[in-house]
């Protein structure tokens, strides 16, 4: 099966928790504490595979996860890395979000990655917030959950020069001739149903040509087979539009076939109007085929395209062709930019939050706030632990929430909502000087993240 369009769901590995132990040996009555910190979670990432031409392996299985950290231990043992799951992907993998639609990156190149969820940070352990006043706490952090979403992935196969015709022109034939693709043909419409590819040598000029499912009239708006193929042209450099000289098939003039594919083509995209295209006559074997040959190269001509006749029945014509097509994409090739830009943009962090904290009106009337990387304090504290959560409220007036609050209009009583927890509003009375300039570099750190 040939499967050029898929949606799959990612989940990133979530970060191990920090440990809250304490050194117990001989003679050390007093060792302190020594949690170890938990490991960060697995990404995972696209590659592109140069030996994969098809996303079929996404058709069966749709939801993939990347393994977890390992929790940090006592004796300031720190816990092991989630592995990063790694998905080969056909180069011209397009990677969208399937919410958003935005585009996450194009792998077009051998061995180029794409992150599409990060793997969440590993917790702390208690060894982390010991402080002048605080010798021996019992808490530690949490694991941040690991990324997760639902991605697109569409292929658009990298080839030089692309077959382009109506049915029965004679592409697949072609294309067998041509190279060592051996594609299933017969007389009739719609024998081609998927993309083929095929390497061609054409005397020290070697090419990839494509050869896509016959094209009508309406294909850009969604008639026949091929418009969900059209999209395996847009990456070509070089357009061989291949034509019936027979008229064999209902009697089709290829002149009209010229400008039917034509219009196609610009309909689908505006750069396939005006890419470089070779016209082939095929068929020219047949008897009559001659005459409609010479209409067609005086039409060539005019348009100022280059016109071959060929057959590929019996191999007349083909090596000529195969010489001129060969240089042309090597012209073409030539003539781009030395390092082309490639879309390497990985998908953007989603935890690379805003460092200013912003409140804003909750839609229950209550407060919400954001930024300053205080999502990530609010999802690494441990709420079963009453000391964690003394330690948070702490943190929280340290960073300003209360002062923002305050300004923003919330008294006593009302709801604050801070990532998926809600609290109740209520001056803190304590000193954030408290904990000495330990819990102050924290602080520093947090608003950092």
């Amino acid at each position: 099966m040939f499967i050029d369009e898929v949606r799959i769901f990612v989940k990133a590995g979530d970060g191990g928790a920090g440990c809250a132990s304490f050194r117990r040996e001989a003679h050390v009555p007093k060792g302190g504490p020594d949690g170890g910190d938990g490991g960060p979670g697995g990404d995972v990432v696209l590659q592109a595979d140069g030996a994969l031409s098809t996303l079929l392996d996404f058709h069966y299985r749709r939801h993939f996860k990347a393994e977890r950290g390992i929790h940090g231990k006592g004796a300031a043992r720190n816990g092991a890395s989630g592995d990063e799951l790694l998905l080969p992907v056909p180069r011209g993998t397009i990677v969208r979000d399937a919410d958003t639609g935005e585009v996450l990156g194009d792998l077009t190149r051998e061995g180029q990655r794409l992150v599409v969820a990060h793997g969440g940070g590993g917790g702390r352990g208690n060894r982390h917030f010991v402080t002048s006043t605080r010798r021996a706490p019992t808490f530690a952090e949490l694991g941040e959950p690991g990324e997760e979403r639902w991605i697109e992935l569409e292929l658009k196969m990298l080839a030089d020069a692309a077959l382009v015709g109506l049915p029965s022109v004679g592409k697949s034939s072609l294309i067998a001739r041509m190279s060592a693709a051996r594609p299933k043909i017969a007389d009739y419409p719609f024998t081609t149903l998927v993309p083929n590819l095929g390497v061609v040598d054409a005397g020290g000029r070697s090419f990839v040509v494509a050869d896509v499912p016959g094209l009508i009239e309406g294909a850009s708006d969604g008639a026949g087979l091929g418009h969900a193929f059209l999209r395996h042209i847009e990456r070509s450099a070089l357009i061989l539009h291949v034509v019936d000289l027979s008229g064999s098939y209902e009697g089709r003039d290829p002149i009209e076939d010229l400008a039917v594919i034509d219009g196609e083509l610009a309909a689908h995209a505006d750069a396939l109007a005006n890419r470089p295209q070779i016209v082939i006559g095929n068929k020219i074997d047949v008897e009559g085929a001659e005459e409609t040959s010479a209409k067609v190269a005086r039409w060539c001509e005019d348009a100022g395209r280059p016109y071959f006749a060929v057959s590929a029945v019996t191999g007349a014509g083909i090596g000529p062709m195969l010489r001129a097509v060969g240089e042309k994409v090597f012209e073409l090739r030539s003539a781009e930019p030395a390092e082309a830009p490639q879309f390497e943009a990985e998908y953007r962090h989603s935890r690379r939050r805003s460092s200013d904290l912003v409140v804003t009106r909750a839609i229950d009337g209550g407060w919400d706030v954001t930024g300053g990387g205080i999502e990530r304090v609010i999802i690494t504290t441990d709420m079963s632990n009453e000391e964690a959560v003394a330690f948070l409220q702490k943190r929280l007036e340290r960073m300003g929430v209360e002062e923002k609050l305050r300004k923003a209009g919330a008294v006593d009583g009302d709801t604050v909502h801070i990532g998926s927890v809600s609290f109740e509003f209520e001056t803190y009375e304590g000193h954030a000087d408290d904990d000495s300039a330990a819990d102050e570099d924290e602080g520093t750190a947090e608003n950092g993240v």
